[in-house]
C-alpha cells in the first residue's frame, strides 16, 4: 500500500525539520510527504525545499491562504497514497507508528486513531495518554457531540479521503468531519498504543478553547453538512 502523509504548515520553522525527519524513515521508497505551506516565502518553505533536496519523496506545496482546514483539504487533494496520514508540523512521530497503523488498515478498518503521549515543548511528557486525558472512545453520536478525532493521530483510506472532500463551508475542524464520515461508511479503530509526542506549545489548534456561541455555531454547521452528505 502506498503511504500518503499530507502536513498543513504555517510557520512551523521552529519544528517542522524534527517532525518531517521522524516521519521519513518510516516510508518506503514510492511513498510521500506533502508539505502544504500557508505561509509561503519564509523559513518553513527553505527548510522544507532543503529536505527535498535530500529526500525525492518530500514534496512542497503552496497552500490555499484560508486557514488550517482548507489547507488540510488543499494538502488531501493532491495525496496519491492508498492509505494517508495526517500530520501537524510540531510534533514527533514515535518509531512503528506506520506499520502498526497499516496492520489495522489491513484488518478492515477505514480509519485508525492512535493514542499519544502529551507533551511539553521540549517534548516531556506531561500525560502518558491522550485518550486517557480527553476520554477518546468511538461512536458517532458522541462523537459528534464530543469529537475525539485528532487530525495528528489519523489515518485513513483513499475511500474516505473521497467521501469527505470537498470539506462543506463551515466546519469547526476538519478532523472531526472525517472521522464521523469513516463511522458512517467503514470499521473505525481506536488504536491505545502511543504512536505520537503530541507537543502542546500553546500555538496548537486542536484542544485550543472557544467560546459557547463558537462551539454552537460550529456544531449547526457540522448538523447541516452531515444531513447533506
Amino acid at each position: 500500500m502506498k503511504v500518503s502523509v499530507c502536513m498543513a504548515a504555517y510557520r512551523g520553522e521552529r519544528y517542522i525539520e524534527t517532525q518531517i525527519r521522524s516521519i521519513l524513515p518510516q516510508l518506503h521508497a514510492d511513498d510521500e510527504l506533502l508539505v502544504s505551506d500557508d505561509a509561503p516565502g519564509g523559513e518553513t518553505q527553505r527548510i522544507v525545499r532543503a529536505l527535498m533536496a535530500e529526500d525525492a519523496r518530500v514534496r512542497y506545496l503552496e497552500g490555499p491562504h484560508q486557514g488550517v482546514v482548507r489547507n488540510f483539504a488543499s494538502v488531501l487533494a493532491e495525496a496519491q497514497g492508498d492509505v494517508i496520514f495526517l500530520s501537524d508540523q510540531d510534533d514527533v512521530w514515535l518509531p512503528g507508528k506506520v506499520e502498526a497503523v497499516l496492520r489495522e488498515i489491513e484488518r478492515g478498518a477505514c480509519l485508525v486513531l492512535h493514542d499519544a503521549r502529551v507533551t511539553d515543548e521540549s517534548l516531556q511528557v506531561t500525560a502518558p495518554s491522550f485518550f486517557a486525558l480527553h476520554g477518546s472512545r468511538p461512536g458517532y453520536l458522541r462523537n459528534f457531540v464530543r469529537n475525539s478525532y485528532m487530525g495528528c493521530c489519523m489515518a485513513f483510506t483513499r475511500a474516505v479521503r473521497d467521501k469527505a472532500l470537498p470539506f462543506p463551508d463551515g466546519l469547526p475542524m476538519h478532523d472531526q468531519w472525517l472521522g464521523l464520515t469513516a463511522e458512517r461508511c467503514g470499521k473505525v479503530c481506536f488504536l491505545p498504543q502511543p504512536l505520537l509526542l503530541y507537543r502542546r506549545t500553546g500555538e496548537n489548534v486542536t484542544g485550543n478553547a472557544s467560546t459557547l456561541r463558537q462551539k454552537l455555531a460550529w456544531r449547526l454547521a457540522l448538523l447541516r453538512a452531515l444531513l447533506r452528505s
